[in-house]
């Protein structure tokens, strides 16, 4: 005996209620184990993965990439078997997508379009070791499934021939689900003499730009520059990597400098460490700083909590592990709520000088930059010296220019000084 068991979408976190489909890692007649990922779901914030809770066997997508979807949408089906059963997947009724034709191939509307009967060739227990080569090749060439097509070989054998008939009478992109109000990618197309192609915006980018423009819309912001000589940091560095490495297991990077100088700076200025609510200021007694990382899916910003009760190893294997986490989509609401402070470092891409925007409801955002030899003036003389450029950008409507200069010099002495962080000045 078999159940067929509905795929939901999850609770997605705090103020959060609806997502994107962003891709299905299982297709129609794969055999899921428990705890598979079979969907990622895009939000404004992260990538979330939806795992099968039983074993069995996805029977029915209902929700495909692109579809908009709220927290308890049915996604699809998974059609659970017994033990012994799992080479076997009954079907009484086709499946409501048709899966495409090329792989990663997106979707198009094509409301005139024709789409075959399917035959679900597991209810004779035919798998892709049974078929010709020629038939295997066509299939995987095409990003094709056996329960698509028609069969007319003997025993209802799918042959080479069906496959071809297929192509032939089926459009080359599958309809768009009716009910899934998907915004589908479109292919290369001629605005007169030049191609174009248009490509829906992810849940991420729609967000980020929504939140970068409400910044400009709302902050008042305003951006002070300076200049720090990293000759100090760069010899504590190649003196100390080695056994810094050995002792922590984690590389001594330059970030947990900026973060110790950060905290150094806030609890200096520490207007800078709260934000406008409404007509009040809210102060905030602890340093959870942002540190924007670059993902898949776009720039994320994962929070570095109690920065201020953090040595420099712990800091380093939290930058890693946040970064580690973005880079395999597998950050939290929790690591992206809250901060009370964001660095960037746009160095890491080669930037020389950039004015960046603050991450409201914060306040303040430091950008890092290249770091670049350059002569500069030293006791009267001009001496090359690994210069990099600091952005400092603040909300003009709770930090006065003169708090703005006096943190971001406070985090150039830390940097030219690092001694200070060892005797706490």
């Amino acid at each position: 005996m078999s159940q067929q068991l509905e795929i939901k979408v999850p609770t997605l976190g705090e103020s959060v209620t609806e997502a994107t489909v962003a891709r299905w890692l299982k297709q129609l007649g794969d055999t899921v184990a428990v705890d598979e990922t079979l969907v990622e779901l895009e939000t404004d914030k992260v990538t979330l993965e939806v795992p099968s809770s039983v074993a069995g066997v996805l029977d029915s997508i209902f929700m495909n990439k692109g579809s908009v979807v709220k927290v308890g949408s049915v996604l699809g089906a998974i059609r659970k078997t017994e033990a012994g059963e799992i080479r076997s997947v009954p079907t009484k009724s086709p499946p409501v997508v048709a899966e495409k034709i090329k792989k990663d191939e997106p979707f198009h509307e094509a409301p005139h379009a024709h789409v075959p009967h399917l035959h679900h060739t597991h209810d004779h227990h035919e798998t892709s070791h049974n078929y010709s080569p020629s038939v295997q090749k066509l299939l995987a060439d095409n990003g094709l499934s056996p329960s698509q097509i028609l069969t007319s070989g003997k025993g209802e054998r799918l042959t080479k021939g069906d496959i071809l008939d297929f192509l032939e009478n089926t459009p080359r992109h599958a309809p768009a689900i009716a009910h899934s109000n998907v915004k589908t990618e479109q292919d290369w197309v001629f605005n007169g003499d030049r191609l174009e192609k248009r490509v829906p915006m992810s849940r991420l980018r729609l967000r980020v730009a929504e939140r970068l423009k409400q910044a400009q819309n709302t902050a008042a912001i305003l951006t002070t520059f300076n200049e720090v000589d990293m000759s100090a940091i760069n010899t504590l560095r190649t003196r100390y990597k080695d056994a810094f490495e050995k002792k922590y297991g984690v590389k001594l990077g330059f970030m947990s400098f900026f973060v110790k100088a950060c905290v150094h700076a806030l609890k200096e200025i520490p207007m800078m460490n709260s934000q406008i609510d409404g007509e009040e200021i809210v102060h905030k007694n602890y340093y959870d700083l942002g540190i924007a990382v670059s993902a898949p899916q776009g720039l994320v910003v994962p929070i570095l909590r109690n920065a201020d009760h953090l040595d420099f190893a712990n800091i380093e294997k939290g930058i890693a592990a946040l970064g580690l986490k973005a880079k395999d989509n597998k950050l939290s609401m929790e690591d992206l709520s809250g901060g009370t402070f964001t660095i960037s470092n746009g160095g890491t891409f080669g930037s020389l000088l950039s004015t960046p925007i603050i991450n409201p409801p914060q306040s303040g955002i430091l950008g890092m930059h290249k770091i670049q030899d350059r002569p500069v003036v030293i006791d009267g003389k001009i001496e090359i010296r690994p210069m990099m450029y600091l952005a400092l950008s603040y909300d003009h409507r709770l930090i006065d220019g003169k708090e703005a200069v006096t943190f971001l010099v406070q985090i150039k002495e830390c940097i030219e000084n690092p001694g200070r962080f060892l005797l706490e000045l």
